[in-house]
């Protein structure tokens, strides 16, 4: 028995997110339908992350147990075939039977689009377009900065588990502008709460716009207290870049 390693892209409209669904239209139902007709058994897997329905991924890891006599490459496209437009496997490796996806996790790196106008319609599904106008992005710039670091991030996520600590580390959070018109935020940490990486671009980018002082970002950040409404950014824009381990 073997323990694979495996790197996916997906686009995240298609799918109601990567974990398992009653209708079977998350992206871990997709990967163990076709992990079954290659091992006639059920294989199940385990991701490194449970990006929302929208979310996007170049960089998803997921893991599996199974006896496969024919080689990586062999493995890889079976894998792919008939998968479809919308999900491919990169990469499959063996890796040590210690190994897990998440938890041997040491950070992920995300990045979110944003475009500074109305998106053409080849555009809207990949990133969140805003009015240019009255856009501040050395405001936006300066508010990034104050989430780097070791912080309370209760107030910018969503539901939270009792169980989960709502303490978190961020490495990186840098707004990058792109001419003429689009600005990514790229956030690298290692962990997140759920939809953090969503809610924190939602409030850089109410700083843009002078609806949020970065006085109020920094005591959300130490008392992480909900007591003001955070914009959560629209599920297309963010990407699941990488996963990272040691």
């Amino acid at each position: 028995m073997c323990r694979w390693k495996c790197v996916c892209s997906y686009e995240g409209s298609a799918f109601c997110g990567w974990q398992s669904q009653p209708h079977h239209q998350g992206v871990q139902d997709i990967l163990e339908d076709r992990l079954q007709k290659i091992f006639k058994h059920l294989v199940r897997i385990h991701g490194s992350s449970r990006t929302d329905a929208g979310v996007h991924a170049k960089g998803q890891v997921f893991h599996f147990d199974a006896e496969w006599n024919y080689g990586a490459a062999t493995l890889l496209r079976a894998m792919n075939a008939n998968l479809g437009p919308y999900l491919q496997i990169k990469d499959v490796q063996t890796t040590d039977p210690n190994f897990h996806a998440r938890f041997s996790a040491c950070g992920k790196r995300y990045r979110y689009y944003l475009l500074l106008r109305k998106p053409t319609p080849f555009e809207w599904r990949y990133c969140w377009g805003i009015p240019g106008i009255n856009f501040q992005l050395d405001r936006m710039q300066e508010a990034a900065k104050l989430f780097e670091g070791t912080h309370l991030f209760s107030a910018f996520a969503g539901k939270i588990s009792s169980r989960e600590c709502s303490t978190k580390h961020l490495s990186r959070v840098e707004v990058i502008p792109q001419l003429p018109d689009e600005v990514y935020v790229e956030m690298v940490g290692s962990g997140y709460l759920y939809r953090m990486a969503r809610r924190i671009v939602g409030a850089l980018v109410t700083v843009a716009y002078g609806k949020l002082s970065l006085e109020q970002i920094t005591r959300l950040l130490e008392t992480g207290q909900k007591e003001l409404q955070i914009v959560t950014a629209p599920a297309q824009g963010l990407f699941l870049e990488e996963v990272l381990y040691k």
